[in-house]
């Protein structure tokens, strides 16, 4: 029997890891950065337990699927000790590519998604394994051909939702975001190379698309959280602006890297190996040193602004479901304006509105498929009772200093 590693999480209790490439790809530098990457960015000033991080959720991710396999096979779904390793690494280094405080600065400092990053990322941990991540590349980019297997790692029921939607109402208490993920996984089968749902397990994906739902405007698009990472986007902004007009600003080597700079996916392509080992060496740390260096600035904007994040002086967020009048932006923003110490700060830079948007379930991709007992599969949306969220929900927004 082979060794394993254990590790205890406060979620699902002991999760262990067998020794190998799988551990091995733990304790490499490009994974254990994820322990200075926060899972859910600044939520913790709404949500003060909020603040696990994404080596947590890489590691609950992993869990899921082992026992999602486990639970395949004992379907006699034919799934190979290579493929399985494979199916593990994938999920493992979903999301390897995040960036400091996750999602929030993603078109701040960089102008390419994590997804991406992490395809990069493993294809240069690849190239050290020696092709040991051939196959599970293949898995996460969908060009495997078990399309099963890429639909637990990518999909709208896949083992990154199950673990964070779980995760994330752990650690900020909003019980609204409960599923059961067990129950789920254990509904689970295949059928015509395709991941369905047994019948008996519909109310399960009901609670789980509920849940997902109500976890965005709660959680996720909190206004008082957008509010806190609205205004760390502007200070970053106001970084690179002012770092590209000349100014050294206090920061690290890294960090300077890409504020110094405009990096697209096609830098990405052409200086991978520059590119990636500065990416890997920037976390959390570095944006938090940043600010308080900042919060003494002489540049007003970048003063306010990182003092306002550092001592939790947060903008007020207003939502509204239809478009903000331009007449209520004009009047706020010359209240704001009217602020003494606002005089030498851009009104640009602090008054900020937008449009969020969330889709709770699409039915323009694969959907979630129902295998009932006759045998038929069904598309989600047309198997229930439930009235499926299937539209684009938008709230628009204006973020403003309080006045």
């Amino acid at each position: 029997m082979s060794r394993k590693k254990i590790f205890n999480d406060p979620v699902y209790g002991f999760i262990t890891v067998p020794y190998g490439i799988l551990f091995d790809l733990i304790e490499h530098p490009y994974f254990q950065r994820l322990r200075r990457i926060k899972q859910l960015s600044l939520t913790h000033y709404v949500y003060p337990g909020a603040l696990h991080t994404r080596f947590h959720h890489a590691l609950g991710a992993l869990h899921l699927m082992q026992q999602t396999i486990d639970v395949l096979k004992s379907k006699d779904v034919q799934i190979t000790p290579k493929e399985e390793e494979a199916v593990c690494i994938a999920i493992l280094l979903h999301d390897i590519g995040h960036g400091p405080f996750s999602h929030t600065l993603e078109g701040a400092l960089i102008d390419i998604s994590h997804e991406e990053i992490s395809a990069l990322f493993m294809e240069e941990l690849n190239k050290e394994f020696e092709g040991k991540l051939d196959l599970a590349i293949k898995i996460f980019r969908g060009q495997y051909s078990k399309n099963f297997l890429h639909q637990l790692v990518s999909s709208q029921l896949d083992m990154d939702r199950l673990d964070y939607l779980n995760r994330d109402s752990f650690f900020t208490g909003v019980s609204e975001g409960v599923i059961g993920y067990d129950r789920i996984i254990k509904m689970l089968d295949v059928y015509d190379n395709e991941l369905v749902i047994e019948e008996k397990g519909i109310y399960s994906i009901e609670k789980f698309l509920i849940a997902r739902r109500l976890m965005y405007w709660q959680v996720y698009l909190h206004k008082t959280v957008l509010s806190a990472e609205l205004m760390l986007i502007q200070v970053f902004k106001r970084a690179k602006q002012l770092v590209q007009n000349g100014m050294a600003l206090p920061v690290s080597k890294r960090l300077n890297f890409f504020l110094s700079r405009n990096f697209t996916k096609k830098n990405y392509l052409s200086d991978r190996k520059e590119l990636l080992e500065n990416f890997a060496r920037l976390d959390d740390d570095d944006i938090f040193y940043s600010l308080k260096l900042f919060e003494e600035n002489i540049d007003s904007t970048l003063s306010f602004l990182a003092s306002s994040i550092i001592h939790r002086r947060l903008f007020k967020l207003e939502y509204s479901n239809i478009p903000i009048e331009r007449d209520y932006v004009d009047k706020v923003r010359l209240k704001v304006a009217s602020m003494r110490k606002m005089f030498d700060i851009s009104i640009d830079d602090i008054v900020l509105k937008g449009v969020e948007a969330n889709l709770p379930y699409s039915t323009s991709k694969e959907e979630i498929k129902i295998l009932f007992k006759s045998g038929k599969v069904l598309p989600m949306s047309v198997t229930t009772d439930y009235t499926i969220q299937s539209k684009i929900v938008k709230r628009y927004y204006l973020c403003y200093p309080k006045v």
